[in-house]
């Protein structure tokens, strides 16, 4: 049996799902209950055949998705008050709002301590916030390229052109065509062994564009546990 991974735009939606592949004579379309899409394929299925089908049922898939994803935990809307908890590098922190003439934020003892003029003005506490995590972001996220870069036998073959630093709803990174690497601001809040898999994810694009075996077998080489990686920050930044 042997699997890969691969993704279908199907409207302004991308559905990703795995294939499998097995000794069977038809194809099938599952659904999980984490919103996962399995295709189990016989062994000489081509991909063409398998988006064929997925195409056909991806109306459907969409569906299924919508309905499952409703009952997944999702992380709370920040409303940026004194007591919320926040992530950084996969630890939960208390936001602490103190008033001072100078605006700073730093982390004290098990606290984001925030210091603004107006503590009561949410607005500006959140801005401050998504600032400070903007700036760790950019220094965390370029000293783990470095750090990933390694993982390769010849590391300046990886190492990409730029790095772009963006919210996004949907995706925690890619490289582009050029080799510059989009990561997620959010990304920041996740354990460093997550943050590692993206950007080690990311940079095997640069050899392997494509969700094919080629790319998985150079992931699996680079970084054997991706998987349990990948699971985490799935549970932890649901």
């Amino acid at each position: 049996m042997t699997a890969e991974f691969n993704h279908l735009q199907y409207g302004e939606q991308r559905i990703e799902y795995r294939v499998v592949r097995r000794q069977r004579k038809t194809l099938e379309i599952a659904v999980n209950p984490d919103a996962s899409v399995v295709v189990t394929a016989p062994m000489d299925s081509s991909i063409e055949a398998i988006e064929q089908k997925l195409r056909k049922r991806a109306a459907w898939v969409t569906r299924q998705q919508r309905y499952f994803t409703q009952f997944l935990p999702r992380t709370p809307e920040r409303s940026f008050i004194a007591g919320e908890t926040h992530l950084y590098l996969g630890r939960q922190y208390r936001l602490k709002v103190v008033p001072n003439v100078r605006e700073s934020v730093k982390l004290i003892r098990g606290y984001i301590v925030v210091e603004t003029l107006r503590p009561n003005r949410t607005d500006i506490t959140r801005e401050l916030v998504e600032g400070w995590y903007r700036n760790r972001a950019h220094a965390k996220f370029a000293e783990q390229v470095e750090q990933s870069l390694q993982r390769f036998p010849q590391p300046e073959a990886f190492r990409p052109k730029g790095m772009i630093i963006r919210q996004m709803k949907q995706r925690w990174g890619s490289m582009s065509p050029a080799h510059r690497l989009l990561l997620n601001r959010r990304l920041v809040e996740a354990p460093v062994d997550a943050i590692d898999y993206v950007i080690t994810h990311e940079l095997c694009h640069i050899a392997e564009p494509h969700h094919g075996t080629a790319f998985f077998d150079l992931l699996d080489r680079v970084m054997p546990d991706w998987e349990r990686r990948k699971q985490r920050l799935e549970r932890i930044m649901a």
